[in-house]
C-alpha cells in the first residue's frame, strides 16, 4: 500500500491512537528495512562517534526506546529516545496531539508522558549488544521539588548505555521548565550534568536541546554558558510556541509548534548559533525536515547532523531513504566529495534572513 492511502487511514484514527499503532508496527519490525548498503560520502566521525549517515530520528517519536531496532532498519543514522523523567509520569490531559494538515505541522502538548528511568534503561540494556547510536534525551517529573537534581540522575542513570546524551530544557509544555534556560540556572544544571557524566565509569557526550524562541542576547547567554560547561554540543531547535501564518483553524491550540513551519525559524537560529560557538562544536539541527533538500537546506545552515519527527508522521517510513538516496544525488551535483562539505556553507545567508 503507498503511504498516501495509508496516511490517509491512519488520520482517520485520533493522534495519539495512530501514534501508538506506528510504535507497536516498528516495535515489532513489520516493515520493510531499507536495502541499499551505506555510502561512505553519508558518514561523519563526530562526538567520537561514526555515524553512518547524518539523519536521526528526534526525541519525542520513541519516549520509550519500543521501536529503536525498528527505526535503525529504516535508514536512520541514530536514535535519541525519550524525553525519560526519574519517575513515570502520565502527561498532560488528552487530546494533546493536533494535526494541522494544511500546514504540515503538529501541535503538541504531551507533558513530558513516559514509563520513568527503569523501565527505559531495562529496555536499552536488553538490545545493547545490537548497536546502533542510540541517545537518550533526560528531563525533569513535573512535581519535582529539586528539577535541576532530576537531570544529573538521568545523566547518572544512562552513562552507561547512551551513545550520547540530550539535556531537555526547551519543552513548552512542562509549566517553567524553559526557565532552566536563564544563565544562572543552566549554569548550573550543566555543571551538575557534567559532574555526573564525568564522575561515571563511562562518559557519553552531552548535549543541550533549546528553544527556538530565543531573542539573540538569550541565544548568546545559552551559548556561552553551554562553552563554559564544557559540554559537546546543541540541539536546535524544540518546538516553537510562536503561531506565525498558519492556516489550520487547529492552529490556536496550545503546545509546542513542530513541522515545516518550523525550518525557517529554526534555520537562523541555527544559522546564528554556528556564527557564536564555531566550526567545531558540534549542532544537529531539527524542525521541519521533510525531504533532501530541507535536510540539505538545514545542514548548510549550520548543523552537523539533522533529525525529524513531523515529517515522519506526513512522508511515512520510506522517508529516511528517499533523504539518504536524495542527499547522494545533491553532493553528487553540488561536486562535493562528501555530506560533510555541505555543512556551514549557507550560514551566513540564514544569520541575515528575516522570519
Amino acid at each position: 500500500m503507498s503511504y498516501g492511502l495509508l496516511r490517509r487511514a491512519l488520520f482517520t484514527l485520533e493522534p495519539e491512537t495512530a501514534h501508538r499503532l506506528s510504535i507497536n508496527v516498528l516495535a515489532r519490525n513489520l516493515l520493510p528495512r531499507r536495502s541499499a548498503s551505506p555510502d561512505p560520502r553519508l558518514s561523519r566521525r563526530l562526538l567520537g562517534l561514526d555515524f553512518p549517515n547524518p539523519l536521526g530520528i528526534a526525541a519525542g517519536f520513541d519516549k520509550d526506546g519500543e521501536a529503536v531496532d525498528g527505526l535503525f532498519a529504516l535508514g536512520f543514522g541514530f536514535v535519541e529516545v525519550g524525553t525519560v523523567t526519574p519517575k513515570a509520569q502520565p502527561g498532560n490531559p488528552k487530546p494533546r496531539i493536533f494535526r494541522l494538515e494544511t500546514d504540515r505541522a503538529l501541535i503538541n502538548r504531551l507533558g513530558f508522558n513516559n514509563h520513568g528511568h527503569d523501565a527505559l534503561h531495562r529496555r536499552l540494556a536488553a538490545r545493547r549488544e545490537k548497536g546502533g547510536i542510540v541517545g537518550v534525551n533526560v528531563g525533569a517529573n513535573r512535581d519535582s521539588a529539586d528539577r535541576i537534581a532530576d537531570y544529573a540522575l538521568g545523566v547518572e542513570r544512562f552513562a552507561d548505555l547512551a551513545s550520547y546524551l540530550t539535556i531537555n530544557v526547551s519543552s513548552p509544555n512542562t509549566p517553567g521548565l524553559r526557565d532552566l534556560q536563564e544563565k544562572a540556572a543552566l549554569a548550573d544544571l550543566l555543571s551538575g550534568a557534567v559532574a555526573a557524566r564525568n564522575a561515571a565509569s563511562r562518559q557519553p557526550p552531552i548535549l543541550l536541546k533549546i528553544a527556538p524562541d530565543l531573542d539573540d542576547a538569550a541565544l548568546a547567554a545559552i551559548a556561552e554558558t553551554a562553552l563554559a560547561a564544557g559540554i559537546d554540543g546543541m540541539i536546535v531547535s524544540n518546538t516553537t510556541i510562536t503561531r506565525d501564518k498558519l492556516k489550520d483553524p487547529k492552529a490556536s491550540e496550545a503546545g509546542g509548534l513542530s513541522g515545516w513551519p518550523l525550518l525557517r525559524r529554526s534555520n537562523i537560529m541555527l544559522a546564528k548559533l554556528r556564527q557564536i560557538v564555531g566550526r567545531d562544536f558540534v549542532l544537529v539541527g531539527v524542525g521541519g525536515v521533510d525531504s533532501p533538500e530541507t535536510a540539505f537546506v538545514k545542514m548548510a545552515a549550520g548543523a552537523d547532523l539533522v533529525q525529524l519527527y513531523t515529517g515522519f508522521i506526513y512522508r511515512g517510513p520510506r522517508l529516511p531513504a528517499r533523504i539518504l538516496d536524495g542527499l547522494v544525488r545533491l553532493v553528487e551535483r553540488q561536486g562535493y566529495s562528501s555530506v560533510a562539505e555541505i555543512v556551514n556553507s549557507d550560514v551566513e545567508r540564514w544569520v541575515k534572513a528575516r522570519l
